[in-house]
């Protein structure tokens, strides 16, 4: 039960960091690749997280 709930908080924090960098700190990206990070970032939160700042952040 602990467990999960760390693991919930954690992918929370990730989604929230991601959907953060994309609409307040990366101007390059347009507004459907805003779109869709967000998206991502809200079903696959840690792992979107991880795509993110290896590919997606500049």
């Amino acid at each position: 039960m602990l467990g999960q709930s760390i693991i919930g908080l954690i992918g929370l924090a990730c989604a929230i960091w991601v959907i953060y960098d994309v609409w307040v700190k990366n101007k390059g990206l347009s507004t459907v690749m805003k779109v869709v990070w967000t998206v991502l970032a809200v079903f696959f939160s840690i792992l979107t997280a991880i795509v993110y700042y290896f590919i997606g952040r500049k």
